[in-house]
């Protein structure tokens, strides 16, 4: 049984086994008396020998290395590079090696499985002592598969860094695994790729015209379609867009707060308005700066250099039509004691000035920061700096009601349905964005190709600008061919993707 398991046991002559406490010894020497040459030569000649250690799969807990006596013989072929050569056992050595192969093998998927530091931990479990570097050596010795025919491929980018450096996978939709890496993200790489594979029938990507070019130059014969996902994303950026444009109108009348809260609470003995943040006032000022020599003609990166700038926070300050589109990300920005602020502006009026207590008695409502926020809340009223908050409760922030917007109606709290509801009747435009959306949906989901020209149309002819321009987006790539009119190429890659 032992032989047909490892049957290099048979050319193995066991001459003594030594068991230390983290390891069993096995000293061991070849039976036979020839050996064959890389040539194909056999010699009988031995010209040396020497002691080879092999570490093997540990057994019992203990680690397992086999001490083989290993011979060098002479080649007796005359037109042989080779001099010399060392004998080799099939299946238990192979040049160079300090590991058996089983043990090579077992080495490499612990690596593939966790890399570096975790594996070399399970290792040690497992009795065998190995570094994290010679894992992942082990990781990247191991061959790439081999690609085979690709029907239909995926191509998107990912980020070694984001922000900063880019790359792009490739991903056969059939087996979901990826098939090969480049840096960058250029249509050329991509075109370069796919001359090799003229088996491509269908190319599933993002909707950035470099991949599309890279598709259209090396595989025309393949047909191109917009996967789900980036379809719904670049949805998902114009809504919040449009949401933002709309942000004074997220917070309800204050007689619809009143009517929920029963009654407000009374303002503090001191009002005053509160001191605006250090970053909000820098914000209006660069705001200003940036459209001031805007209008003079200058240029992003000029504005950018002169202001001392990133360019992209030059294009977002250019881009908002006004200070409080800038400001409002960090106007909105969640404290963690906002969800109690009315019974602590309730309780300080009632002459409960003692933070701690305060501290202790919202822990029971379900507080989870620390007394020190409460103190730095408090504070604002004790310096006379206090104010009244806002009466109702705090208006949702933009990315919540995109949210709200983007997610299927069954699926939402009541809570949250009964909130967009009530913003839908107060503005029209956000009651206009939500039906286009879930008209976009339903469509996508149910695969209505049928629909789209329909959906472009309307939404091209409505006043919601970010809307508009992910429509003519879509207009673009459905004359293009990326989106075609009955998805039937899209009704299997989307499957797949959001699988």
């Amino acid at each position: 049984m032992l032989l047909e398991l490892f049957p290099y046991l048979s050319a193995l002559l066991i001459e003594e086994v030594e068991r230390r406490p983290d390891r069993v010894v096995f000293r061991a020497r070849v039976r036979a008396a020839t050996a064959v040459c890389g040539c194909g030569e056999s010699s009988a000649r031995v010209h040396g020998r020497y002691i080879r250690s092999l570490r093997d799969a540990a057994a019992g807990g203990l680690g397992v290395v086999i001490e083989l006596c290993v011979r060098r013989f002479r080649c007796e072929n005359p037109v042989c590079s080779a001099v010399t050569f060392a004998e080799q056992i099939a299946g238990l050595t192979t040049p160079h090696s300090r590991y058996t192969p089983l043990m090579r093998g077992m080495l490499a998927q612990i690596g593939l499985a966790l890399a570096g530091r975790a594996g070399a931990r399970l290792a040690a479990a497992m009795g065998i002592t190995v570094g994290r570097d010679t894992l992942l050596r082990l990781v990247r010795a191991v061959p790439d598969p081999d690609v085979g025919e690709v029907e239909v491929l995926g191509v998107d980018d990912f980020a070694f860094r984001k922000g900063r450096h880019y790359g792009t996978v490739l991903i056969d939709m059939a087996t979901h695994r990826p098939i090969h890496l480049y840096d960058g993200r250029e249509g050329e790489d991509l075109a370069a790729w796919l001359r090799g594979h003229p088996e491509v029938k269908v190319i599933c990507r993002d909707r950035s015209s470099g991949y599309g070019e890279g598709a259209r130059v090396g595989a025309p014969q393949a047909q191109q379609v917009a996967d789900r996902y980036h379809l719904w994303a670049n949805l998902g950026q114009a809504v919040e867009k449009t949401v933002n444009a709309h942000r004074s109108h997220l917070a309800e009348p204050l007689a619809a707060a009143e009517d929920g809260a029963g009654h407000l609470d009374a303002a503090p003995e001191v009002v005053q308005p509160s001191k605006e943040l250090k970053i909000v006032t820098r914000l209006r000022e660069q705001h200003a700066a940036a459209h001031e020599l805007w209008a003079q003609g200058m240029s992003k990166a000029a504005i950018g250099r002169k202001l001392g700038l990133h360019q992209a926070t030059v294009r977002k300050l250019v881009n908002a039509r006004s200070a409080d589109d800038v400001v409002a990300k960090s106007l909105q920005r969640a404290h963690i004691v906002d969800p109690y602020v009315g019974y602590l502006h309730q309780r300080w009026n009632e002459g409960i000035r003692n933070a701690a207590q305060l501290h202790r008695e919202i822990q029971q409502l379900g507080y989870p920061g620390g007394e020190l926020a409460v103190q730095r809340h408090l504070r604002r009223y004790r310096t006379g700096r206090g104010h009244a908050p806002a009466g109702g409760p705090k208006p949702p922030s933009v990315r919540e009601v995109t949210s709200w917007i983007m997610t299927h109606p069954e699926h939402l709290r009541d809570g949250d349905a009964d909130k967009l509801h009530r913003l839908r009747e107060r503005d029209p435009e956000l009651d206009r964005l939500t039906g286009h959306v879930r008209k976009f949906a339903v469509m996508m989901t149910a695969r209505h190709g049928d629909r789209l020209k329909e959906w472009i149309v309307g939404v091209e002819h409505d006043t919601l600008a970010p809307l508009a321009g992910f429509a003519r987006n879509l207009r673009r790539d459905f004359d293009a061919g990326l989106v075609p009119e009955e998805w039937t190429p899209v009704r299997v890659v989307m499957r797949r993707v959001s699988g």
